[in-house]
C-alpha cells in the first residue's frame, strides 16, 4: 500500500520506525528530507523513559538525520508536563531509573520514599526494581492508603533487535497492583491521549491533518485511531501484517506499509 497524498504532519515512532537498535532504516534519510524540504512539522515519540529527549537528539544526529529538542516528544515530557499542570503539589515516589529521577527534579517535582508523605506512585521501566521499592509502593498504596498509582508507558516488554526483549513498565505495574489490589489510573505513554495534547500545543497544524506512523499496533497505531488521526504501520519493527485482524477494526491502520518511504506520495 502507498500513501497518495501529503499530510499537515507527520508524527513518527522511533525504534522500529526510523530506526532499529543502532541502525537506520530504509528510506528514513529521505522520506525525512522530503517532508522537511516541504516545510512540514515533525515530531519524533517514544515511551521510552530510559532515555532523555537530549539522548534522543543526540542519536538523531549521530545516524545523520535533522531534529530540532522540541521534535522529540517521550514519556518523560508528557508525564512531567501533565504532573506540572494537574498536580503540582504531590509529591511522587518515582520507581524508574535516572533519567526519569532527573525529569522530576528539572521539573520542579518533589519526590520521597517516605510512604506516609507519598502522594503519587510512578511505575516505570525500571531495571533496577527490587524488592524494596515494592515495599514503599505497598505500604504508600495500602497501608496508608493515601497514594494513587501511575505510570510512564503501559508497555510490557521492550523489544531488542533479533526478536529479545525486557520487562518494560507494566510489568512494575503489575506486581504492584498483584499486592495491593490497586489499579493503575492513568499512564502517559502512548496509546494515551496526554502525549498527543503535548504535542498538539505547539504544532501547528490541527490534529486530523496529521498522521502517526510507528510499527506496534496497541501503542503506536492505536493512539492515532482513537485520537481520530490517520496511521500508518510500518512492518520493520514489532507488529506484523497477520496482527491486525486481532485488533479492533476502528484501531486498524489507515496504512501498512514495508518501508517508511511508502508513506509519500510520489
Amino acid at each position: 500500500m502507498h500513501c497518495s497524498h501529503w499530510y499537515g504532519a507527520y508524527l513518527f515512532d522511533l525504534d522500529g520506525t526510523i530506526y532499529l537498535g543502532d541502525h537506520l532504516l530504509p528510506g528514513v534519510a529521505s522520506s525525512l528530507r522530503r517532508i522537511r524540504d516541504r516545510g512540514i512539522p515533525v515530531r519524533f515519540l517514544s515511551n521510552n523513559p530510559t532515555k532523555s529527549p537530549s539522548e534522543y537528539l543526540a542519536k538523531l544526529t549521530r545516524l545523520g538525520l535533522e531534529a530540532e529538542p522540541a521534535e522529540i516528544v517521550n514519556t518523560l515530557v508528557t508525564t512531567t508536563h501533565w504532573l506540572r499542570e494537574h498536580r503540582p503539589g504531590a509529591t511522587v515516589f518515582p520507581i524508574g531509573e535516572q533519567p526519569l529521577l532527573d525529569a522530576l527534579d528539572e521539573a520542579g517535582i518533589a519526590v520521597s520514599d517516605d510512604p506516609s508523605r507519598i502522594d503519587i506512585v510512578l511505575a516505570s521501566y525500571d531495571r533496577t526494581f527490587c524488592y524494596e521499592k515494592l515495599q514503599v509502593a505497598f505500604d504508600a498504596l495500602w497501608f496508608h492508603r493515601r497514594a494513587v498509582l501511575m505510570s510512564t508507558n503501559p508497555d510490557r516488554y521492550c523489544p531488542f533487535p533479533g526478536g529479545r526483549g525486557e520487562p518494560d513498565a507494566a510489568s512494575v505495574v503489575a506486581a504492584i497492583e498483584a499486592c495491593t489490589g490497586i489499579t493503575c489510573e492513568r499512564t502517559f505513554g502512548k496509546p494515551s491521549r496526554q502525549m498527543l495534547d503535548v504535542i498538539m500545543d505547539d504544532l501547528g497544524a490541527p490534529l486530523e491533518s496529521a498522521v502517526m506512523v510507528g510499527d506496534r499496533l496497541m501503542t503506536d497505531v492505536a493512539m492515532g485511531r482513537r485520537a481520530g488521526m490517520d496511521a500508518a504501520l510500518v512492518l520493520t519493527g514489532d507488529s506484523k501484517a497477520e496482527d491486525i485482524q486481532t485488533v479492533p477494526a476502528p484501531e486498524r491502520p489507515t496504512w501498512v506499509l514495508e518501508r517508511l518511504s511508502d508513506l509519500l506520495p510520489d
